[in-house]
């Protein structure tokens, strides 16, 4: 889930990647001799970063070149001594999507769902609501957020999300989940009117993937859960991901601080199926998911594969927002998370072999811009020379 400001609908992010984009294209042929180390550089774009207004503490996680820097500064409860650490569970928001579409990704080279498949025929009952005009709902709809489904369901949640920074808003996102499951879920399906053809307009919707991610059990005939830890466990090493934690991993979930709200507020509530919002990963795990995306693999690359392009510049993929820019620049692959108690962005650069995972344990309406601009600052000294 992510506030609906901070949603790529308005995709005004994506400039401010451009711009560092621009930056590193023209460094990394400038041939300066390097001055500091990777790790250096990272310190000091955190040290930035926690220096901002509201911003306690964060992590960052870069792969470059081949070489992994983790770094954690801040202090995780106000005022008290104690930075994340590598053992720190994170709460990575919508960045869960990515994770559902590399699923999604490999269930289609396995042949076990297709992109051209309309939704209905993984619903048990009917569901005539989900077509336009003839047209159905299909799984590339889902990943691409042109299904016409809403953001979210229950479609009371989109009301509470507008005012996103109200104090009051993790309280009724609790209560108006505490119940909710997939019977749920897919009662509200039922309701749901598709305004437009599908395949069109991008519109935002955790509530596609979570329907995905409902379409990849039935595919598999296990639980979601089961199909995310598995498969990255077997495939990037990743053996931290949950999406809910047990009693003993509970006192590793960072704190969180809500907007301008002193004290910490809840976790985010459990959806449905989780996958739109509530994967929760260490660092370590997330530069480990930085290296997969590198590789490159078969399974990376169809993720990457652009499924609905809506301007020269802007498209997506398998949840993937895509970037692409002239030659020099290449094509980026980025995401955006945030809940209620954090946000985080990821930042692949396959043509310069760079990853970056930025993370902080605060959520509010100015949260995405500080660290757009640590990205810029991270990329801007690369762009430099003044990293080997």
């Amino acid at each position: 889930m992510e506030a609906t400001s901070m949603t790529v609908r308005n995709r005004r992010w994506f400039h401010a990647f451009v711009v560092s984009v621009v930056l590193l294209g023209a460094g990394c042929t400038g041939g300066k001799a390097p001055s500091k180390e990777p790790g250096a550089e990272i310190d000091e774009v955190a040290q930035t970063l926690i220096e901002q207004p509201l911003l306690h503490s964060a992590s960052i996680g870069v792969v470059y070149r081949g070489r992994t820097f983790i770094r954690h500064r801040g202090d995780m409860v106000a005022g008290t001594a104690g930075a994340p650490t590598d053992a720190t569970l994170y709460e990575i928001g919508s960045l869960s999507k990515t994770l559902a579409g590399t699923l999604m990704a490999n269930a289609v080279l396995e042949g076990r769902v297709g992109l051209e498949d309309d939704v209905r025929t993984y619903l048990q009952g009917d569901y005539p609501n989900l077509q336009y005009q003839g047209q159905p709902i299909r799984v590339r709809h889902l990943l691409s957020h042109t299904s016409g489904l809403p953001n979210m369901l229950p479609e009371r949640a989109n009301t509470v999300l507008e005012d996103f920074t109200d104090h009051r808003t993790p309280g009724e996102l609790n209560a108006l989940y505490a119940r909710y499951g997939k019977p749920d879920f897919l009662r509200d399906l039922h309701a749901v009117q598709i305004p437009r053809m599908p395949g069109k307009e991008y519109a935002y919707s955790s509530a596609g993937t979570e329907l995905a991610a409902h379409v990849l059990e039935v595919a598999y005939k296990t639980d979601y859960a089961s199909l995310l830890r598995g498969f990255f466990s077997d495939s990037a090493a990743m053996t931290g991901l949950r999406i809910r934690l047990d009693d003993a991993e509970a006192p590793r979930l960072a704190a969180g601080y809500h907007s301008d709200n002193p004290v910490p507020t809840t976790p985010m509530p459990q959806l449905p199926w989780g996958a739109s919002g509530n994967v929760k990963a260490t660092v370590p795990d997330m530069v480990k998911y930085l290296r997969f995306q590198l590789a490159n693999g078969p399974v990376v690359k169809e993720s990457h594969r652009a499924l609905a392009r809506f301007d020269d510049e802007f498209s997506i993929g398998y949840f993937w927002n895509i970037v692409a820019g002239d030659r020099q620049k290449g094509v980026y692959y980025a995401h955006h998370g945030g809940v209620p108690r954090s946000q985080c962005y990821i930042y692949i650069m396959p043509e310069h072999d760079l990853g970056i995972f930025v993370i902080t344990n605060q959520s509010g309406d100015q949260t995405a811009h500080a660290m757009e601009a640590a990205i810029d600052a991270l990329v801007g000294k690369i762009a430099a020379g003044k990293t080997p």
